[in-house]
Protein backbone atom coordinates (compact mmCIF):
# COMPACT_ATOMS: atom_id res chain seq x y z
CA UNK A 1 0.00 0.00 0.00
CA UNK A 2 2.42 2.57 1.19
CA UNK A 3 4.57 1.67 -2.58
CA UNK A 4 1.32 2.64 -4.28
CA UNK A 5 1.29 6.05 -2.50
CA UNK A 6 4.81 6.57 -3.04
CA UNK A 7 4.09 5.92 -7.08
CA UNK A 8 1.36 8.05 -7.00
CA UNK A 9 3.02 10.82 -5.38
CA UNK A 10 5.55 10.77 -8.26
CA UNK A 11 3.35 10.39 -10.60
CA UNK A 12 1.20 13.46 -9.75
CA UNK A 13 4.85 15.31 -8.97
CA UNK A 14 6.04 14.39 -12.69
CA UNK A 15 2.14 15.30 -14.29
CA UNK A 16 2.47 18.73 -12.52
CA UNK A 17 6.28 19.40 -13.74
CA UNK A 18 4.98 18.74 -17.33
CA UNK A 19 2.04 20.73 -17.42
CA UNK A 20 3.53 23.73 -15.36
CA UNK A 21 6.53 23.38 -18.20
CA UNK A 22 3.77 23.30 -20.80
CA UNK A 23 1.80 26.21 -19.48
CA UNK A 24 4.88 28.61 -19.93
CA UNK A 25 5.30 27.22 -23.60
CA UNK A 26 2.04 28.95 -23.90
CA UNK A 27 3.10 31.95 -22.50
CA UNK A 28 4.25 34.89 -25.22
CA UNK A 29 8.18 35.41 -24.78
CA UNK A 30 7.25 39.28 -23.98
CA UNK A 31 5.14 38.24 -21.18
CA UNK A 32 7.64 35.87 -19.95
CA UNK A 33 10.66 38.54 -19.76
CA UNK A 34 8.07 41.12 -17.84
CA UNK A 35 7.56 38.45 -15.76
CA UNK A 36 10.86 37.53 -15.27
CA UNK A 37 11.80 41.03 -14.60
CA UNK A 38 8.88 41.99 -12.49
CA UNK A 39 9.78 38.57 -10.26
CA UNK A 40 13.70 39.76 -10.05
CA UNK A 41 12.21 43.78 -8.36
CA UNK A 42 10.41 41.34 -5.86
CA UNK A 43 13.46 39.77 -4.55
CA UNK A 44 15.72 42.77 -4.58
CA UNK A 45 13.00 44.96 -2.46
CA UNK A 46 12.34 42.12 -0.10
CA UNK A 47 16.25 41.71 0.49
CA UNK A 48 16.10 45.94 0.48
CA UNK A 49 13.47 45.22 3.36
CA UNK A 50 15.32 42.45 5.07
CA UNK A 51 18.32 44.56 5.31
CA UNK A 52 16.79 47.32 6.45
CA UNK A 53 15.22 45.65 8.78
CA UNK A 54 18.39 44.04 9.99
CA UNK A 55 20.54 47.25 9.85
CA UNK A 56 17.75 48.26 12.78
CA UNK A 57 18.25 45.51 15.19
CA UNK A 58 20.03 45.59 18.37
CA UNK A 59 23.17 44.12 18.77
CA UNK A 60 25.42 43.27 21.24
CA UNK A 61 29.38 43.04 20.21
CA UNK A 62 32.53 42.32 22.72
CA UNK A 63 34.66 45.51 22.81
CA UNK A 64 38.42 44.45 21.94
CA UNK A 65 39.80 47.67 21.37
CA UNK A 66 39.95 48.12 18.00
CA UNK A 67 35.99 47.90 16.99
CA UNK A 68 34.46 51.28 17.85
CA UNK A 69 33.93 53.72 15.66
CA UNK A 70 35.26 57.00 17.26
CA UNK A 71 34.06 59.08 14.85
CA UNK A 72 30.14 57.54 15.23
CA UNK A 73 30.69 57.31 19.15
CA UNK A 74 32.64 59.93 20.67
CA UNK A 75 34.55 60.00 24.01
CA UNK A 76 33.60 56.44 24.69
CA UNK A 77 36.76 54.62 23.69
CA UNK A 78 39.63 56.44 25.81
CA UNK A 79 37.20 56.18 28.92
CA UNK A 80 36.62 52.33 28.07
CA UNK A 81 40.71 51.68 27.55
CA UNK A 82 41.46 53.71 30.69
CA UNK A 83 39.27 51.36 32.42
CA UNK A 84 40.34 48.41 30.97
CA UNK A 85 43.73 49.14 31.56
CA UNK A 86 43.33 49.82 35.05
CA UNK A 87 41.37 46.68 35.62
CA UNK A 88 42.55 43.74 33.49
CA UNK A 89 40.04 40.84 33.86
CA UNK A 90 36.83 43.07 33.32
CA UNK A 91 35.24 42.92 29.40
CA UNK A 92 33.13 45.31 28.03
CA UNK A 93 30.20 44.61 25.93
CA UNK A 94 29.51 47.41 23.38
CA UNK A 95 25.39 47.57 23.54
CA UNK A 96 24.43 48.72 20.19
CA UNK A 97 20.83 49.82 20.95
CA UNK A 98 19.91 51.77 17.60
CA UNK A 99 18.26 54.69 18.99
CA UNK A 100 18.58 58.30 18.68
CA UNK A 101 19.87 60.13 21.31
CA UNK A 102 17.51 63.33 21.23
CA UNK A 103 14.62 60.82 20.66
CA UNK A 104 15.58 58.97 23.71
CA UNK A 105 16.01 61.80 26.06
CA UNK A 106 12.37 63.15 24.98
CA UNK A 107 10.85 59.77 25.72
CA UNK A 108 12.28 60.13 29.22
CA UNK A 109 11.65 63.33 29.76
CA UNK A 110 8.01 64.07 30.63
CA UNK A 111 5.34 65.02 28.67
CA UNK A 112 1.39 66.80 29.52
CA UNK A 113 -0.30 63.75 29.04
CA UNK A 114 1.28 61.36 31.58
CA UNK A 115 0.06 61.54 34.92
CA UNK A 116 3.41 60.09 36.86
CA UNK A 117 6.74 61.45 35.64
CA UNK A 118 9.33 58.79 34.20
CA UNK A 119 12.04 60.21 36.26
CA UNK A 120 12.23 61.55 39.70
CA UNK A 121 14.75 63.71 41.98
CA UNK A 122 14.90 64.31 45.35
CA UNK A 123 13.14 67.94 46.22
CA UNK A 124 16.82 69.03 47.82
CA UNK A 125 18.94 72.03 47.35
CA UNK A 126 21.46 69.80 46.21
CA UNK A 127 20.29 69.70 42.67
CA UNK A 128 20.60 73.12 40.50
CA UNK A 129 17.31 74.31 39.75
CA UNK A 130 17.52 73.53 36.20
CA UNK A 131 17.23 70.03 37.39
CA UNK A 132 13.31 70.55 37.57
CA UNK A 133 11.12 69.77 34.48
CA UNK A 134 9.13 72.55 33.49
CA UNK A 135 6.08 71.19 33.03
CA UNK A 136 5.66 70.72 37.16
CA UNK A 137 8.35 73.12 38.52
CA UNK A 138 7.81 72.64 41.83
CA UNK A 139 4.90 69.79 42.28
CA UNK A 140 6.02 67.30 44.44
CA UNK A 141 5.26 63.67 43.55
CA UNK A 142 5.60 60.17 45.76
CA UNK A 143 5.76 61.11 49.12
CA UNK A 144 5.92 64.34 48.97
CA UNK A 145 9.75 65.04 48.37
CA UNK A 146 10.22 64.46 45.23
CA UNK A 147 10.59 66.67 41.94
CA UNK A 148 9.92 66.04 38.22
CA UNK A 149 13.15 65.75 36.22
CA UNK A 150 13.96 68.18 33.26
CA UNK A 151 15.63 66.56 30.34
CA UNK A 152 19.08 68.61 31.31
CA UNK A 153 19.48 66.07 34.52
CA UNK A 154 18.02 63.08 32.56
CA UNK A 155 20.55 63.76 29.96
CA UNK A 156 23.14 64.25 32.69
CA UNK A 157 22.61 60.61 33.92
CA UNK A 158 22.06 58.96 31.29
CA UNK A 159 24.69 59.76 29.25
CA UNK A 160 27.27 56.82 29.47
CA UNK A 161 30.43 59.12 29.16
CA UNK A 162 29.64 60.35 32.86
CA UNK A 163 29.74 56.74 33.62
CA UNK A 164 32.41 55.73 32.40
CA UNK A 165 34.87 56.20 35.63
CA UNK A 166 35.44 53.80 38.75
CA UNK A 167 33.08 55.58 40.69
CA UNK A 168 30.16 54.69 38.33
CA UNK A 169 31.12 51.61 36.18
CA UNK A 170 28.90 49.25 38.46
CA UNK A 171 25.75 50.91 37.18
CA UNK A 172 26.95 49.12 34.01
CA UNK A 173 28.19 46.02 35.14
CA UNK A 174 26.45 42.56 34.16
CA UNK A 175 24.59 41.37 36.60
CA UNK A 176 25.11 37.72 36.83
CA UNK A 177 26.60 35.26 39.58
CA UNK A 178 30.26 35.25 39.18
CA UNK A 179 32.08 31.88 41.13
CA UNK A 180 34.19 33.66 43.61
CA UNK A 181 33.21 37.23 42.78
CA UNK A 182 30.60 37.83 45.25
CA UNK A 183 31.29 36.02 48.57
CA UNK A 184 29.45 36.07 52.25
CA UNK A 185 32.44 38.60 53.51
CA UNK A 186 31.45 40.86 51.18
CA UNK A 187 27.62 40.68 52.25
CA UNK A 188 28.47 40.86 55.60
CA UNK A 189 30.42 43.92 55.09
CA UNK A 190 27.59 45.91 53.39
CA UNK A 191 24.77 44.52 55.74
CA UNK A 192 26.27 45.28 59.08
CA UNK A 193 24.19 47.36 60.84
CA UNK A 194 21.24 47.24 58.92
CA UNK A 195 17.90 45.12 58.66
CA UNK A 196 19.76 42.56 56.81
CA UNK A 197 22.65 41.75 59.21
CA UNK A 198 22.51 38.52 60.18
CA UNK A 199 23.97 34.81 59.10
CA UNK A 200 20.86 33.24 57.69
CA UNK A 201 19.96 36.65 56.06
CA UNK A 202 23.77 36.47 54.27
CA UNK A 203 23.43 32.72 52.64
CA UNK A 204 20.03 33.39 51.67
CA UNK A 205 20.97 36.09 49.79
CA UNK A 206 24.46 33.81 48.14
CA UNK A 207 21.76 31.58 47.62
CA UNK A 208 19.38 33.27 45.94
CA UNK A 209 21.81 34.65 43.31
CA UNK A 210 23.25 31.18 42.64
CA UNK A 211 20.01 29.88 42.31
CA UNK A 212 18.89 32.75 39.94
CA UNK A 213 22.24 33.68 38.38
CA UNK A 214 21.86 37.11 39.37
CA UNK A 215 24.50 38.85 41.57
CA UNK A 216 24.43 38.75 45.19
CA UNK A 217 25.85 42.37 45.92
CA UNK A 218 22.85 43.47 43.20
CA UNK A 219 20.35 42.03 45.29
CA UNK A 220 22.02 43.65 48.69
CA UNK A 221 22.32 46.82 47.22
CA UNK A 222 18.18 46.94 45.55
CA UNK A 223 17.45 46.47 49.05
CA UNK A 224 19.64 48.72 50.88
CA UNK A 225 18.56 50.95 48.05
CA UNK A 226 14.39 50.36 48.43
CA UNK A 227 14.64 50.09 52.15
CA UNK A 228 17.17 51.91 53.43
CA UNK A 229 19.90 50.69 56.08
CA UNK A 230 16.97 50.50 58.91
CA UNK A 231 14.22 48.94 56.71
CA UNK A 232 10.85 49.82 56.41
CA UNK A 233 7.67 48.63 57.33
CA UNK A 234 7.46 46.79 53.76
CA UNK A 235 10.70 44.93 54.79
CA UNK A 236 9.57 44.57 59.00
CA UNK A 237 6.38 43.62 58.04
CA UNK A 238 2.90 45.23 57.35
CA UNK A 239 -0.54 44.35 58.09
CA UNK A 240 -3.06 43.27 55.41
CA UNK A 241 -6.25 41.47 55.87
CA UNK A 242 -4.89 40.48 58.52
CA UNK A 243 -1.89 38.78 57.52
CA UNK A 244 1.68 40.60 58.30
CA UNK A 245 3.09 40.56 55.01
CA UNK A 246 6.50 41.87 53.17
CA UNK A 247 7.89 43.55 50.28
CA UNK A 248 11.54 44.67 50.53
CA UNK A 249 12.13 44.89 46.87
CA UNK A 250 9.32 47.99 46.84
CA UNK A 251 7.37 46.12 44.02
CA UNK A 252 4.65 48.01 42.85
CA UNK A 253 4.73 50.56 45.79
CA UNK A 254 4.02 53.89 43.70
CA UNK A 255 1.31 56.23 44.29
CA UNK A 256 1.02 59.93 45.61
CA UNK A 257 0.86 59.24 49.43
CA UNK A 258 2.73 57.06 51.81
CA UNK A 259 -0.49 55.64 52.52
CA UNK A 260 -1.24 55.02 48.87
CA UNK A 261 2.50 53.68 48.17
CA UNK A 262 2.15 51.05 51.25
CA UNK A 263 -1.40 49.97 50.30
CA UNK A 264 -0.63 49.28 46.94
CA UNK A 265 2.59 47.35 48.29
CA UNK A 266 1.52 45.26 50.97
CA UNK A 267 -1.93 44.49 48.61
CA UNK A 268 0.74 43.04 46.03
CA UNK A 269 2.76 41.44 48.86
CA UNK A 270 -0.47 39.61 50.28
CA UNK A 271 -1.39 38.13 46.49
CA UNK A 272 1.74 36.65 46.40
CA UNK A 273 1.61 35.26 49.24
CA UNK A 274 4.76 36.86 51.08
CA UNK A 275 4.24 36.35 54.49
CA UNK A 276 7.55 35.85 55.63
CA UNK A 277 10.85 38.05 54.76
CA UNK A 278 12.48 35.04 53.55
CA UNK A 279 9.34 34.43 51.03
CA UNK A 280 9.28 37.56 49.89
CA UNK A 281 13.30 37.79 48.92
CA UNK A 282 12.79 34.44 47.30
CA UNK A 283 9.64 36.31 45.24
CA UNK A 284 11.28 39.48 44.96
CA UNK A 285 14.69 37.71 43.33
CA UNK A 286 12.43 35.61 40.89
CA UNK A 287 10.26 39.13 39.87
CA UNK A 288 13.44 40.63 39.07
CA UNK A 289 14.71 37.68 36.75
CA UNK A 290 11.30 37.09 35.11
CA UNK A 291 10.43 40.86 34.69
CA UNK A 292 14.08 41.94 34.06
CA UNK A 293 16.82 40.48 33.65
CA UNK A 294 15.42 37.97 31.08
CA UNK A 295 14.20 40.89 29.24
CA UNK A 296 17.48 42.10 28.53
CA UNK A 297 17.31 44.64 31.31
CA UNK A 298 20.15 43.36 33.06
CA UNK A 299 22.46 45.91 34.47
CA UNK A 300 21.25 48.47 36.63
CA UNK A 301 21.80 51.35 34.05
CA UNK A 302 19.40 49.09 31.76
CA UNK A 303 16.43 48.81 34.59
CA UNK A 304 16.17 52.25 35.47
CA UNK A 305 15.91 53.49 31.85
CA UNK A 306 14.29 51.12 29.48
CA UNK A 307 16.06 51.29 25.67
CA UNK A 308 16.27 47.55 25.46
CA UNK A 309 13.49 46.33 22.97
CA UNK A 310 13.66 42.67 23.60
CA UNK A 311 9.90 42.97 24.73
CA UNK A 312 9.00 44.85 21.30
CA UNK A 313 8.66 48.33 23.54
CA UNK A 314 10.76 51.62 24.74
CA UNK A 315 10.48 53.40 27.70
CA UNK A 316 7.96 51.83 29.49
CA UNK A 317 9.40 49.09 31.81
CA UNK A 318 11.38 50.49 34.54
CA UNK A 319 11.91 49.37 37.35
CA UNK A 320 12.17 53.04 39.79
CA UNK A 321 11.06 56.39 38.79
CA UNK A 322 14.09 57.48 41.07
CA UNK A 323 16.65 58.93 38.18
CA UNK A 324 19.32 59.02 40.57
CA UNK A 325 18.75 55.20 41.72
CA UNK A 326 21.55 53.43 39.65
CA UNK A 327 24.22 55.50 40.45
CA UNK A 328 23.51 55.33 44.00
CA UNK A 329 23.49 51.08 44.00
CA UNK A 330 26.36 51.42 42.03
CA UNK A 331 28.50 52.96 44.80
CA UNK A 332 26.95 50.19 47.34
CA UNK A 333 27.98 47.55 44.86
CA UNK A 334 31.46 48.92 44.47
CA UNK A 335 31.90 49.03 47.84
CA UNK A 336 30.86 45.05 48.60
CA UNK A 337 33.13 44.54 46.13
CA UNK A 338 36.30 46.49 47.20
CA UNK A 339 35.56 45.47 50.91
CA UNK A 340 35.19 41.74 49.13
CA UNK A 341 38.24 42.43 47.95
CA UNK A 342 37.11 41.24 44.61
CA UNK A 343 36.79 44.22 42.30
CA UNK A 344 39.30 43.14 40.06
CA UNK A 345 37.21 39.29 39.28
CA UNK A 346 36.29 38.78 35.62
CA UNK A 347 33.41 41.10 35.84
CA UNK A 348 31.78 42.59 32.25
CA UNK A 349 30.16 45.54 31.83
CA UNK A 350 27.72 46.63 29.34
CA UNK A 351 27.74 49.96 27.75
CA UNK A 352 25.06 51.26 26.06
CA UNK A 353 25.74 53.01 21.97
CA UNK A 354 23.09 56.06 20.89
CA UNK A 355 23.36 57.52 18.03
CA UNK A 356 23.61 61.00 17.21
CA UNK A 357 25.74 61.41 20.21
CA UNK A 358 27.13 64.94 20.43
CA UNK A 359 30.67 65.50 21.19
CA UNK A 360 30.49 67.60 24.70
CA UNK A 361 29.32 64.60 27.02
CA UNK A 362 26.32 65.94 29.29
CA UNK A 363 27.24 68.47 31.84
CA UNK A 364 25.70 68.88 35.16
Amino acid sequence: MKDMNRENIKENIYNFIINFGNMLKRIPRRVKIISIIILILIVICCLIFVGIKESQKQKYVAYNGKNLNESKYPGYKELIDALQEEHPNWTFTLFYTKLDWEEVIANEGHKDNTEYPTNLIPDSSEYPDDWKCKIDKDRTFDNGTWLCASDKAIKYQMDPRNILNDDNIFQFAELAYVEGAQTEEGINEITEGSFLEGDSITEALIQAGKNANLDPYFIASRLIQEQGRNGTVLSRGCEYNNTIVYNPFNINAKGNSQEEIIQNATQYAYEQGWDSLEKALIGGVEFLKEGYINLGQNTLYLQKFDVVNQDDSLYTHQYMQNLLAPQSEASNMKEIYEASDTVDSALNFIIPLYENMPEEISER
